[in-house]
């Protein structure tokens, strides 16, 4: 077998009340089966600040290093008002080179599944050079949720789960030649 990947779990929300890492927890735990490292990277423990409204670089630096460490990722996207959240579209500007040549898979969740965040965000990753895979896993938050706030997601998403895994490592790994 090639060299494991490492493949970050990026948590799209930093919001109080969030629930992403409920979401994040659950996809790390899918993945633990797995021949590739996987980990959670909370977007909220960098405190990014507005690209360009700050001189203090040192979020912004421990982010790209984190990025750098990376292969892959599995985004959690949640959508507000029928985009992805500022701070995840901040956190993905916030980088650039790091993001080349790598992988992704996006996992989406919101009343209509978050589809429009994920189509959002395949946008923006194809500038940044990043291969968005083809499987996508969206949950509801009136049939995966309890009371919108607590996860409980449907067994039915396992298989789509594994199969974005399948993806996100098979292009981590082809990509991880060209950089």
């Amino acid at each position: 077998m090639s060299q494991s990947l490492n493949i970050g779990i990026i948590l799209g929300s930093t919001r109080e009340g969030r629930v992403s890492p409920q979401v994040g927890k659950y996809i790390l735990e899918q993945a633990s089966n797995r021949n590739h490292n996987y980990e959670v990277v909370d977007i909220k423990d960098y405190n990014l600040p507005l690209l360009g409204e700050s001189s203090d670089t040192k979020g912004v630096e421990a982010w790209n290093e984190k990025l750098d460490s990376l292969d892959g990722f599995v985004f959690i996207v949640s959508e507000y008002n029928h985009s992805m959240s500022g701070a995840l579209k901040n956190a993905l500007d916030s980088a650039r080179e790091s993001w080349y040549h790598k992988s992704a898979g996006i996992v989406s969740y919101g009343s209509g599944g978050g589809i429009r965040a994920a189509e959002h965000l395949r946008g923006v990753l194809s500038e940044l050079n990043v291969a968005s895979v083809r499987t996508h896993v969206f949950f509801s938050l009136f049939t995966d949720f309890e009371e919108f706030s607590t996860f409980k997601p449907a067994e039915v998403h396992k298989d789509n789960i594994q199969a974005l895994f399948d993806q996100v490592e098979t292009w981590g790994t082809a990509l991880k030649t060209v950089r």
